[in-house]
């Protein structure tokens, strides 16, 4: 099948989107009571059990044929609509190990226990509250026009992708063999952007990433005899300035990459020199020759200022997770921005930098064999955005993912996220022009 709309195609796309999304005012004051909900109960990683049960709930009553617990907690339903190609829609579910700071009255105070046993306040701070419930959104409104549109719908929602691990634990359920084969597979992210705008890029949108947990040992002793000591501390302290050489020494000013250090762990008291220290080390890169020269950098700092302490055991290296480039099909993406462009007007569907930030959703076209794009949509109140840009305070006044400030605006951040899905997936299901 041809990635490029046949002649016609176009006017009978957006003719499509026009009827399905005019049923969008009908249903918005329970997408956003919705939204609230999931917001006000996140689940971590492989633990989203409430917000599965809700989607699998819902889509039955829309005549999905479901399939629960795919991957653990993944959720996908089918809705075939006679002849025509497969379009896979994917959503996350996931929330994050942080203690929430918006101050919303539907702010979170759950907590959820990790896979180490460790217990967390728990909130929605990347937004996959948005992403389920837009998914939600496009699926009810998707299958009340089924006049409009022809072909099979997939709406997959996803456990685990913080930790990288869930799209790969769903298709190692054997997803391939619950779904028809899609002929495209297409997904999207709130950012901090502007609220109503849509970010496309064809070719390499998200970073690499790969996180390490990282072991350095050493003798402890007492605070007052650091002579009978190798002390990690000091080994760990020496390790995390040296590491910040990799990008600034050793890789070209043109070659994106960031080497984090996001925890360093050691010790219980100020006069007690421990035995080890832990650093927590993230990598982010856009291609895999940059990826492997980083991470084998990082991997010989690691060593080399060990053994510069006298360290008597060499580190460990434990990988917690990672994440390949997701890579945009250009004639994919080409067709979305142009579906875009067409029914949000070019002022509102953008085209965007590689953005730094990781995500797994491209192992699922991957292991299913199809052309995909993942696109970017905006979730920060606009004219808050827009005082920013101008004062030059982006960074310092609006938050990111990840952020314990981070909170979406409800509109017109589901609206958007709503109409961007539907509108991609007729630019594939909705009906040819006679004698195609």
């Amino acid at each position: 099948m041809s990635d490029k709309s046949p002649e016609g195609h176009d006017d009978l796309a957006a003719q499509a989107a026009e009827v399905v999304l005019a049923g969008l005012p009908d249903i918005r004051d329970s997408l956003e009571a919705l939204y609230k909900d999931l917001h006000q109960h996140p689940e971590l990683g492989f633990q989203e059990h409430r917000t599965a049960g809700h989607v699998a709930q819902a889509l039955n009553e829309w005549d999905y044929e479901v399939s629960e617990h795919v991957g653990g907690t993944g959720v996908v339903g089918v809705l075939h609509n006679g002849d025509g190609p497969t379009v896979l829609l994917r959503a996350d579910m996931d929330a994050l190990p942080v203690r929430e700071q918006t101050g919303l009255p539907y702010a979170s105070d759950a907590t959820g226990t990790d896979a180490d046993g460790v217990e967390h306040p728990v909130m929605h701070a990347c937004g996959h509250d948005v992403h389920v419930t837009c998914l939600l959104g496009a699926a009810r409104l998707m299958s009340d026009r089924t006049d409009v549109w022809q072909g099979t719908l997939v709406v997959l929602f996803q456990p685990n992708e913080e930790n990288g691990s869930g799209a790969r634990a769903m298709l190692d359920d054997g997803l391939a063999q619950r779904i028809p084969r899609p002929d495209v597979a297409l997904g999207q992210h709130v950012l901090p952007a502007p609220a109503g705008t849509l970010l496309t890029r064809p070719g390499v949108m998200m970073a690499a990433s790969d996180s390490l947990r990282v072991t350095l040992y050493g003798r402890g002793a007492h605070g007052s005899m650091p002579e009978r000591a190798v002390d990690p501390v000091v080994m760990a302290a020496m390790t995390v300035v040296r590491l910040q050489t990799v990008v600034a020494r050793e890789t070209a000013a043109t070659t994106p990459a960031v080497v984090t250090v996001g925890s360093v762990q050691a010790g219980s008291g100020p006069n007690i020199i421990p035995d080890s220290a832990r650093l927590m080390i993230n990598v982010r890169s856009f291609d895999d020759d940059t990826r492997s020269r980083v991470l084998d950098a990082v991997r010989r700092i690691v060593t080399s200022e060990c053994a510069a302490s006298g360290a008597e055991r060499a580190p460990d290296f434990e990988t917690l997770s990672e994440f390949s480039v997701t890579d945009n099909d250009e004639a994919t993406t080409e067709r979305v921005a142009g579906a875009f462009t067409a029914r949000f007007g070019s002022d509102r569907a953008l085209t965007v930098g590689p953005v730094p930030a990781s995500e797994d959703f491209g192992e699922l076209p991957a292991g299913l064999g199809c052309p995909s794009s993942y696109w970017g949509i905006g979730g920060i109140d606009p004219d808050a955005y827009r005082k920013a840009e101008r004062a030059g305070t982006v960074s310092q006044d609006i938050p990111s993912n990840h952020s314990p400030r981070f909170a979406p605006v409800v509109q017109p951040t589901l609206d958007t996220g709503v109409g961007a899905l539907v509108t991609a997936s007729l630019a594939w299901l909705a009906p040819r022009p006679k004698g195609e």
